[in-house]
């Protein structure tokens, strides 16, 4: 476009074909990719309906179908962030698919032309039976899978067990029919490989109060005649190691993922194969996540790097690494293979996630499934800029910018931008760099973005990922307000039109750094973590209830940390207005976090919007409320940046 087709007007005010439907439109991306047969197959989300996630089908001709209509939801609650719902093998030439369903955690068995038909029982107790990573062993009639199952009402009452269910329907009704493939000795397990012979499984295990990016184990047990397993060992991982991924080779000796030397490589029976300060693998925060998977001509197919994850293939022998060609500069842990053929779920800066297959013997990468379409003209994309900058101590913080970006608008000379920090959910967790049109919502308008990878964030070694051990509310707020400033310094960013967003563990990062920090002059703090007293066992889920311990301490030592730290103890700290979004549903981040906030900013005159959402759990998934709360976001920082409204947007009510 030339200089003079340029109109000049204020950031903030730019129009946008990118507007609060069209981003919740394409919010999440495929998951959970399966060979069923010679067919690729995975999950997708659905946010017009429901937010359910829908089984597709890709056939042999390239046609992709839904495999279940609305409202079937394959997805698993298993330890609340669920893990591998679904699972499908050919038998007598037609698929047979076993998947779990959302709304009452049961398994079902599915064939293309029948109905859904239940396979496990519901139970009554607590938060009931539920099941992940299912694998169907049509020698024995079983399915293999992981068994959560509540034995009382608190969140803590639960047990979790390798387990086998009767394909032919028997255990519908009958938890007995149910066979235990090992005792609960392990609070957490993921699901059992089978070595290529069906005579070894390999799986991981940890205990409170680690996590499973702390320290895990991994076991190898003999699979009997009868389908038992027995003489359990632990072959690697350790308190002070984490092992993330198991597997076998096509001759049987076991890979595994495992961070022994600050870095996940990638080990077979105990030598690393190629030994980088490079991630071959990431934190487990759902069962049946893959960064690797092995190929019949003794290859493996690989997600790595520092940083950004691209995808490569390994030969074992050498060491060597190659990686694919395309414009994909992220790649999900999804892989799936099938003999020579690779499939992954991959995405970059103008491309959203999609399902590309490989082929090794060609090289060539293309894209089969989910393909990305541009919905409005990519120039109003934005540009993202990767970054290091300079944190406390000379620490370096890494962080991706987007500037303000619009094919046809600029600002008038010698105004700066509005920035929103964006501080990342886990918080052993990373932003990745893919287009995501959340952000281009606001840089489209003329409003910056800067997402901080702070310490603790993950694809940056161990050493990285561990500057937040007990310092959880400090070194992330550091980080964050060391971007915020810093891009003011340089001239990027307006100093007096600094905000900052999070959701999750990002929520309490935004409430924090608003409560004791001057650097921002408002914040949208989306289902957060609030008071760390409460925020434990008995109020949050199993899985991360002892999570605490890592980042902040453990609370019968440091009982003081735990209330010098919370958003809720400094609340007198904050005179800055701000949005609050919860989902009332949540149960790992309870509407009563957000509650006991506001009573202590009750009469205080702080400007603030609380909503709430029905049918929302810890991550919102419904296309209506996705819309809610961006617009509400937009219109805060309209409100408090002096930005022109923008049409069509309503006014958020702010109320002291």
């Amino acid at each position: 476009m030339e200089e003079d087709e340029v109109q000049r007007s204020a950031y903030g005010s730019w129009p946008s074909p990118i507007d609060a439907a069209l981003a919740a439109a394409h919010e999440g991306q495929p998951e959970w990719v399966e060979f069923v047969g010679d067919e690729v197959w995975w999950t997708e989300p659905r946010p017009a309906e429901g937010g359910r996630r829908a089984l597709v089908r890709r056939h042999a001709d390239g046609r992709e179908e839904p495999v279940l209509p609305a409202p079937w939801n394959v997805r698993s609650r298993v330890i609340e962030y669920g893990g591998r719902p679904w699972t499908g093998v050919v038998r007598g030439g037609r698929p047979l698919v076993v998947f779990a369903h959302f709304a009452d955690q049961r398994l079902y068995r599915y064939e293309p032309g029948g109905e859904p038909r239940p396979l496990t029982p519901l139970s009554a107790v607590g938060g009931g039976l539920r099941w992940a990573e299912p694998r169907v062993d049509l020698e024995r009639g079983e399915v293999w899978c992981v068994l959560e199952e509540f034995t009382g009402d608190g969140p803590g009452d639960v047990r979790r067990v390798l387990a086998a269910v009767p394909l032919d329907g028997s255990a519908a009704e009958d938890r007995a029919a149910v066979r235990e493939l090992t005792d609960d000795r392990h609070r957490f397990v993921t699901g059992a490989r089978v070595s290529p012979d069906g005579r070894r499984a390999a799986w991981l295990a940890w205990d409170h109060p680690r996590m499973p990016w702390e320290g895990t184990e991994l076991l190898v047990a003999e699979i009997g005649g009868d389908g038992t397993l027995h003489a359990v060992r632990t072959v690697a991982g350790g308190t002070d190691e984490a092992v993330a991924q198991a597997d076998w080779s096509p001759d049987g000796r076991l890979l595994y993922a495992s961070d022994r030397d600050g870095w996940w490589n990638l080990y077979r029976d105990g030598t690393a194969l190629c030994p980088r300060e490079e991630e071959f693998a990431g934190p487990l925060w759902k069962l049946g996540l893959r960064w690797f998977a092995p190929l019949d001509n003794g290859l493996i197919a690989v997600v790595h790097g520092s940083g950004p994850a691209v995808l490569g293939v390994m030969d074992p022998e050498s060491g060597e690494v190659v990686d694919t060609a395309g414009p994909w500069t992220e790649f999900a842990p999804a892989l799936a293979a099938l003999g020579e053929r690779v499939v992954a779920v991959g995405a970059g800066p103008r491309s959203a996630h999609e399902i590309v297959e490989l082929d090794v013997r060609s090289g060539r990468a293309r894209v089969i499934g989910a393909r990305h379409r541009d919905p409005v003209d990519p120039a109003h994309y934005p540009e993202p800029q990767v970054r290091t900058f300079t944190g406390p101590a000379g620490r370096e913080v890494h962080a991706h910018v987007y500037p303000p970006h619009h094919p046809g608008r600029a600002a008038p000379e010698g105004e700066l931008p509005p920035y929103v920090i964006w501080a990342h959910g886990g918080p052993t967790s990373r932003a990745p760099l893919v287009l995501d049109l959340a952000i281009a919502y606001f840089t489209s308008r003329g409003i910056g973005v800067a997402q901080v990878n702070y310490g603790g964030s993950t694809g940056y070694g161990r050493a990285y990922r561990e500057r937040l051990r007990e310092q959880w509310g400090v070194v992330d707020v550091e980080d964050c307000a060391a971007v915020a400033l810093a891009l003011a310094d340089e001239g990027t960013a307006d100093r007096d039109r600094l905000a900052i967003r999070g959701g999750s563990a990002g929520g309490w990062t935004a409430a924090a750094s608003l409560t004791t920090t001057d650097a921002y002059a408002c914040g949208t703090i989306v289902y957060p973590v609030l008071d760390l007293a409460t925020w434990g066992p008995g109020e949050t889920h199993d899985f991360e209830s002892r999570y605490l311990e890592s980042l902040v301490g453990p609370l019968a030592e440091v009982p003081d940390r735990y209330t010098e730290r919370s958003p809720t103890a400094h609340a007198d700290g904050l005179t800055v207005p701000f949005l609050l979004l919860q989902g009332l549903d949540d149960v790992i981040c309870p509407p009563a976090q957000c509650e006991r906030f506001l009573a202590r900013i009750e009469g205080r005159g702080v400007p603030h919007a609380y909503l709430v959402f029905a049918g929302e759990g810890h991550g919102f998934r419904r296309a209506e409320t996705l819309v809610r709360a961006l617009e509400a976001e937009l219109s805060l920082y309209a409100q408090v940046f002096g930005l022109d409204p923008t049409p069509g947007v309503p006014e958020v009510k702010l109320t002291p």
